[in-house]
């Protein structure tokens, strides 16, 4: 480690390196990639071009229920699937987590082991990097389980937490940094209504034993009500972890250090060129991804503001984007370099292939637009991007999909 790095002090300890999550043993397949896409509760598998930038499907699994989030196995062809039938009907008593083979040679998935029964919505989940626990958050009531995992991938039994879990409001996201040292719940709050004011949001931060979240601290901005985040991602390789705030339309970069995250960021930057003030329903970020080099940040901004336009719910203001960030390399700090337009609306996930040269974005729904003094319906899409060496993105294609009354929920590039 050089001086510079070694020597950065900041928020009471020396900032830590990250440490890369390994290759997974798995991936000496084909070393071909898929891509997977939600819509309700299938998972759409397609073959990935690319140097065509194509996507060409390939077959449908069904999950349970309607598919809230997924993560792949580090280590082994593993897939989890978290599901909820919360919003897709109206018995709100179906959660939890079903896990698939991964066959190296297509991507095919196949439904693997016993599922795993949850009593609420499991909003997000995720695996730590050395493949042991599988860890769900729960946004009502807000909070988090930590399941083991057995050598074979297969979902375990809970681990007991013996320390007190302050949930926070409307969990979002969990993540295990790359070293596997911390654990880190985000809490996102709620928006403000004409009658209520909004609800804290914060970052809560963990040690992580052996399955047990401990040292709790609770990372926010005064009382929390104007600190909305939505999700996180790490650097591969640098102490940084990167926040998308949705309710700021803002990406803020926290320092790992060897208590866990600087209290304050290190840098905070508007997601949009213009328009950074409004808030939800006008505009609000999404997803946020760290490229695989490292060297550049991609995060979605989102808009599905209606107007009224002659009897008609269309589209107002707000924009459908992709907010692409250069970082120094020294350090982390970022600046907005591009957005470019998805041609789509709402764009709750998306996902980076493994060369960084192509990136997928997907609409969670169909929206009406205006269309002159008509109105027509944009369908919800894959949208296809390839990425320069400089990071910027260039449009190429779009795959119209038809969701029904389901939501495109998530998507994500693995390599076999």
């Amino acid at each position: 480690m050089n001086s510079s790095r070694r020597n950065l002090l900041l928020g009471g300890g020396a900032l830590m390196l990250a440490q890369a999550a390994p290759r997974p043993v798995w991936a000496k397949g084909t070393g071909r990639t898929v891509f997977y896409a939600t819509v309700g509760a299938d998972i759409h598998l397609y073959s990935v071009d690319a140097a065509a930038m194509t996507l060409a499907h390939q077959g449908v699994v069904k999950a349970p229920e309607a598919v809230q989030y997924i993560w792949v196995h580090p280590r082994l062809p593993v897939l989890y699937a978290s599901y909820s039938n919360r919003f897709s009907t109206k018995l709100n008593n179906n959660h939890g987590v079903a896990a698939f083979r991964i066959d190296r040679a297509s991507g095919a998935l196949t439904p693997f082991g016993a599922n795993l029964r949850l009593d609420t919505r499991p909003i997000n989940t995720t695996v730590d990097p050395a493949g042991r626990f599988l860890l769900n958050a729960a946004n009502d009531p807000s909070g988090v389980f930590v399941n083991r995992l057995g050598p074979d991938g297969a979902i375990g039994p809970a681990v007991a937490q013996t320390a007190k879990i302050d949930g926070g409001i409307y969990a979002h996201q969990v993540r295990v940094s790359p070293d596997g040292r911390l654990v880190v719940l985000v809490t996102r709050g709620n928006d403000p209504t004409p009658g209520t004011q909004a609800d804290p949001g914060a970052l809560k931060v963990f040690h992580f034993r052996d399955g047990q979240l401990g040292e709790e601290v609770s990372i926010t901005n005064g009382d929390g009500r104007d600190f909305g985040p939505r999700h996180v991602d790490f650097h591969p390789t640098r102490p940084w972890m990167f926040v998308s705030m949705e309710r700021n339309n803002q990406m803020l970069v926290y320092g790992l250090t060897r208590e866990g995250l600087t209290p304050k960021p290190l840098f905070t930057r508007d997601t949009v060129w213009q328009g950074a003030g409004e808030r939800a329903p006008v505009q609000y970020a999404g997803p946020i991804h760290v490229a695989p080099d490292g060297r550049f940040v991609y995060l979605c901004n989102r808009s599905d503001s209606l107007v009224d336009f002659h009897g008609r719910k269309v589209h107002g203001a707000g924009e459908n984007t992709v907010a692409v960030f250069r970082l120094n390399e020294h350090s982390g700090e970022p600046t907005l370099i591009q957005t470019i337009d998805t041609r789509s609306f709402h764009c709750r996930t998306f996902s980076i292939h493994p060369d960084g040269k192509m990136l997928v974005t997907a609409a969670v729904e169909t929206l009406d637009i205006r269309d002159g003094e008509t109105v027509k319906t944009m369908p919800a899409a894959l949208s296809v991007f390839s990425a320069a060496a400089d990071g910027r993105l260039d449009f190429v294609r779009k795959y119209d999909i038809d969701i029904g009354s389901d939501a495109m929920f998530w998507c994500g590039m693995v390599r076999l």
